[in-house]
């Protein structure tokens, strides 16, 4: 009975909340928003910054200094915190929680900052596990945020010798952000309350942050040196207290190529990253993915069926058609019977995108292959088109079956032993040197729009379905032509050498960068686990 009436009364509360404060607050909102369309010249008077611009703010000196700021309205150049509490929905919640929040969208638009804020925490955090949000901020929230830095106030935060964050969003969900990509070295934000390992929705003591006065607190008597934030009232009355205050402006905020941080302008490189969607959910995008939803599961059912039950050629050319963009560079030649001697197949060694890899390559060559595999769900292996077979990490077992298979046919195998997403190649795994002389590197490229076909702490047995619900997946594959053998084991290069040299011709062919990096990297930075699936 406790969890009803905690329920009822957190229902009562909003329903009080909403009705009681919001609706007079709506229609000054409305009223205020027809008279400034009547006297535009008016609105912009009223929200003139008191402050210069953060461009007229100089770089030089600042080493010992401290700067505070907010990452909403500041550090970031979206205008709203909403597709951040989207992804923490979608991504540590469920389908049924973003829905919720999308669904809200319209009434949050009503209600003023603050009531705006405190309901978007309670529909992202009501219910969520800890361990949930913990995953979300280490591997999904990183990209999106690094995708939306505002450049100059970056540079002005690189510039400073301390940085302290005052923000009224949850501190769970930028605290790991801003300290392991932008070395913030504090995070003042507002406290969540917990019960056991979840969330109960509900800010936590005085409830939410509020900036000048946590300031005040962290300070006492001292002043920063300086302070940024938005043009908004608050933000002003909170940068106010520090000795020098620039705000940023509307025009500074928008995607200008000054504002914009590039991707080799990030501070940390971004290799790894977790979750399903590929697009920054924005209510207008969030919505067309909902309504593309019914239709794309259609597509994915279609795509697998002709994938699994037409020839490759027939396969290819329907998959063409559903939308799938397929581009093969270079020419599949034909390494066998010379002399007409049965000769051991040729391996392809493939860049690692997706778990379609060998499926696509196997489609665009028409012919069959085999492919190795290390961890594969159950599903996956079932519904796979082509042969597989699974590898036991033991190296000398791995090595017999890999030169057993090589004795019946042609072999694909991706030495990376897991998929990437950005441009980076991890380190290549040196056995299948050791197996075949006849080797042809392949360069695998795809792009989605709306759902990743990879996971580190998902359920991998959906992986090709979510790549096949894109509205237009690509796949671009290029080969590269057979490894000479000077380069190979039989020309007298080490294993490892052979590894590397295709791991750096695969990479000039993608413009991606090599790493060093493992599959056991990536599982322990994204997931907490070795990503071992386990057989069931």
């Amino acid at each position: 009975m406790v969890f009803p009436m905690v329920f009822l009364k957190i229902m009562d509360w909003v329903v009080y909340q909403i009705l009681a404060n919001s609706c007079y607050r709506a229609a000054r909102k409305m009223r205020s928003y027809g008279f400034f369309l009547r006297n535009p010249s008016l609105k912009t008077s009223q929200q003139y910054p008191f402050f210069p611009s953060v461009t007229k703010c100089c770089l030089e000196g600042r080493g010992s200094q401290t700067l505070v700021c907010d990452i909403d309205g500041a550090l970031l150049r979206s205008q709203s915190f909403f597709p951040y509490f989207m992804l923490v929905s979608f991504e540590g919640g469920s389908i049924f929680r973003a829905f919720l929040l999308l669904s809200s969208w319209p009434f949050l638009w009503f209600l003023d900052s603050e009531l705006r804020l405190r309901v978007m925490i309670f529909i992202s955090f009501c219910g969520l596990r800890i361990k949930d949000m913990q995953t979300v901020g280490r591997s999904v929230l990183p990209k999106f945020y690094l995708e939306n830095i505002n450049l100059q106030v970056y540079n002005i935060w690189g510039s400073t010798g301390s940085r302290v964050v005052f923000t009224s969003a949850p501190r769970v969900m930028v605290e790991g952000f801003l300290k392991e990509f932008l070395s913030a070295n504090h995070v003042i934000g507002t406290e969540l309350q917990t019960v056991g390992q979840y969330f109960t929705g509900f800010p936590s003591g005085c409830g939410l942050l509020v900036k000048s006065r946590a300031l005040k607190e962290f300070f006492g008597e001292k002043k920063p040196d300086i302070g940024l934030g938005s043009s908004s009232l608050h933000d002003q009355h909170f940068i106010s207290m520090c000795k020098e205050s620039y705000v940023l402006t509307e025009e500074d905020s928008k995607s200008s190529p000054s504002s914009v941080m590039t991707r080799d302008k990030y501070p940390k490189p971004l290799v790894f990253h977790d979750g399903r969607l590929a697009f920054f959910p924005t209510p207008s995008a969030t919505l067309a993915m909902f309504l593309w939803l019914p239709l794309g599961i259609f597509l994915a059912i279609y795509r697998i069926c002709i994938g699994i039950f037409l020839p490759y050629k027939m396969a290819s050319l329907l998959g063409i058609w559903s939308g799938i963009d397929i581009k093969l560079k270079g020419e599949d030649i034909n390494y066998h019977s010379e002399s007409g001697n049965k000769r051991k197949g040729v391996l392809y060694v493939c860049s690692h995108r997706t778990l379609l890899d060998p499926v696509f390559l196997c489609t665009t060559l028409g012919r069959s292959l085999t492919a190795v595999t290390y961890s594969l769900s159950k599903t996956s292996e079932i519904i796979a088109p082509i042969r597989t077979v699974r590898l036991t990490r033991d190296r000398k077992k791995d090595g017999e079956t890999m030169q057993r298979l090589l004795s019946e046919g042609d072999l694909v195998v991706c030495p990376e032993g897991t998929t990437c997403r950005e441009p980076y190649l991890l380190r290549f795994s040196s056995l299948f040197a050791e197996l075949a002389d006849e080797i042809v590197p392949v360069a695998m490229y795809t792009h989605v729009s709306m759902f990743y076909g990879t996971t580190a702490s998902g359920l991998k047995c959906l992986d090709p379905i979510f790549f096949l619900m894109n509205p237009r997946p690509s796949y671009h594959i290029h080969l590269l032509g057979k490894l000479p053998k000077e380069l190979t084991c039989a020309g007298g290069r080490s294993c490892c050498e052979v590894a590397n040299c295709i791991q750096r011709q695969l990479a000039d062919a993608l413009g991606f960068e090599c790493t060093t990096l493992t599959r056991r990297d990536k599982y322990m930075m994204l997931a907490g686990n070795e990503g071992v699936v386990q057989n069931k």
